[in-house]
């Protein structure tokens, strides 16, 4: 059995009057969310907390369910049942975001980024759609769990982009899915191991586009707690011109 403790820190940044990131951290139910809401003034800010709010409200309604129950969403066979519950939840969202729409012309545009983590009895699953990301620290590397669903990584991953060119590319925030509200979109999920000792890092790209995965790592290591290595994170981005919203949060791994 695991002991799983958790720290969060969100900051609007330096830039933006607005905090358009949403978060969701439950350990009750063993979930861990970043959304980064997109579409401007409020929109952006609603879309993100509706996803969180379907996410973490799907999460806990099928904590006890039946797998072979009634889903708002297909069922995918090739996934454990906790993967289809994360990936369910965030289907679940962009449905939301259209009802939302529908009901609010005004929100036409609005769409958010979701980076989730899952702990259960039986693993920990990831789940992410778009740019926000999932890290591991073990040892001495921060590993990114996570490939971004945005036009510069995918050149980058191609070859035709540095990882330093994608870092200033002035189309770094394109990004190639999202929860819209349009047709439901492709999630990522993905079966992760954990050690002890081990330290989850869930972020929107406000951290991961300005500051380095190695003085990330760097500040998680020398932090005496996570509530204090958030805080820093957060200071870190801001320190580096603070462009975007900023949201982190840490889920260290312990032997129960």
């Amino acid at each position: 059995m695991w002991r799983v403790s958790s720290a969060v820190a969100t900051h609007p940044g330096l830039r933006r009057e607005e905090n358009e990131d949403a978060y969701c951290v439950r350990p009750d139910l063993g979930l861990y969310l970043v959304a980064d809401g997109m579409g401007g003034h409020a929109a952006g800010e609603v879309a993100s907390r509706l996803a969180v709010e379907a996410v973490e409200g799907f999460i806990e309604q099928t904590r006890a369910a039946d797998p072979a129950g009634t889903w708002p969403v297909p069922y995918d066979p090739s996934l454990s049942f906790d993967g289809n519950r994360l990936s369910a939840a965030l289907r679940l969202a962009n449905r939301r975001l259209a009802a939302a729409v529908q009901r609010d012309p005004s929100l036409r545009g609005m769409a958010t980024t979701a980076a989730a983590l899952l702990a259960t009895p039986g693993g920990f699953i990831v789940a992410h759609v778009g740019d926000s990301r999932v890290y591991r620290r073990r040892g001495d590397r921060l590993e990114q769990l996570t490939d971004d669903h945005s036009w510069v990584s995918e050149q980058v991953r191609a070859g035709s982009l540095t990882e330093s060119d994608a870092r200033h590319h002035p189309w770094r925030n394109v990004v190639t899915r999202a929860i819209a509200g349009g047709e439901d979109p492709v999630v990522d999920v993905a079966t992760v191991d954990a050690e002890p000792g081990d330290v989850f890092m869930i972020c929107s790209d406000g951290l991961s586009g300005v500051v380095s995965t190695e003085t990330c790592l760097e500040i998680i290591d020398a932090a005496p707690s996570l509530e204090a290595a958030c805080r820093s994170l957060v200071d870190a981005a801001n320190e580096a011109g603070g462009p975007d919203n900023i949201t982190v949060v840490l889920v260290k791994i312990d032997v129960a």
